[in-house]
């Protein structure tokens, strides 16, 4: 199942997208006309924090849906809402897992630069917009605004020092995260916070896709383009760090909780890492797309 938050005219509502007509049935909308009430959480950490219950109501609600001869009238059409980021405004800083490809060390220094512990640095909730969103310029503050393709995982429940062998039993799903970076601030600053944190230089989604739907976020492809031209190209078998292990460590003294959002890296072909640089240029759009999941899309504002 593939979740997302959707803005319509009446409010922000979660739901689910049914791909084969690439329509979405927005969840409270549907279940009251099928039990007269609106019974699912209005924001989707909610959602996730309802765990398996949330689940398996919804799995209920579009078997109903499925089964009624209007069911038509309980679906919208992609292209009649507008998706916002799966999680609009997440609790927390999102966690950013740094250096987690050896080629992604390389390009960015040298073979000493690939780490022996995993790196985390974080980036602000307001640095979080949607699929299609612009993603502002911020050309008074930087001249080298980078991408960066990552998995993102989804902590779907509690927990503190998580086994690495039951990590995935913690995750809700996966979806797709651009760590936008102003390499010049990030170097002048040392710390990473303020050149990961510009407004709007965390597109995410365009949804959330469950974990059931994916066995092994381990070995997935990963690719962004610039302007069609494919920068990134590589697999999730390239970790250095495998999930399960960046959960562990992250939950060994600090506790995780349902909606927080964990990037895991980014590979080799990041714009500083071209000789000459190939930074973001107004106007410019990005396509990220991992296997199983699907594409990310946004444009630097022009």
């Amino acid at each position: 199942m593939k979740f997302v938050t959707v803005k319509t005219a009446e409010k922000n509502s979660v739901g689910v997208i049914n791909e084969q007509y690439q329509k979405v049935v927005l969840l409270n909308r549907a279940e009251q006309a099928r039990i007269g009430k609106n019974s699912f959480p209005d924001s989707m950490t909610e959602c996730i924090a309802a765990g398996d219950e949330f689940i398996q109501q919804v799995r209920k609600l579009v078997a109903w849906v499925d089964t009624q001869e209007n069911r038509d009238s309980y679906y919208q059409l992609l292209d009649e809402v507008t998706l916002l980021a799966p999680i609009p405004t997440p609790a927390k800083n999102i966690f950013c897992v740094g250096k987690n490809y050896a080629d992604h060390a390389i390009e960015m220094g040298s073979a000493a630069d690939i780490p022996e512990h995993v790196m985390v640095f974080t980036k602000a909730p307001t640095t979080v917009i949607g699929p299609n969103s612009i993603v502002l310029n911020h050309q008074t503050i930087t001249q080298q605004l980078d991408y960066e393709g990552e998995l993102a995982v989804i902590i779907g429940k509690k927990g503190r020092a998580i086994k690495r062998e039951d990590a995935l039993d913690y995750v809700f799903g996966y979806t797709i995260l651009n760590d936008v970076t102003a390499r010049d601030l990030q170097s002048r600053h040392k710390q990473f916070f303020i050149g990961k944190s510009l407004d709007t230089t965390c597109p995410m989604g365009p949804w959330i896709v469950h974990k059931s739907a994916i066995s092994n976020p381990n070995n997935l492809s990963i690719e962004t383009k610039i302007n069609g031209e494919i920068r990134q190209s590589s697999n999730t078998k390239q970790f250095i760090f495998p999930v399960e292990e960046i959960i562990s460590v992250l939950s060994a003294g600090m506790t995780l909780e349902p909606g927080d959002i964990i990037a895991t890296g980014t590979p080799a072909g990041v714009g500083k890492g071209f000789k000459p640089p190939k930074f973001l240029q107004p106007g410019d759009k990005m396509e990220i797309t991992i296997e199983n999941i699907g594409t990310l899309v946004n444009e630097i504002e022009a």
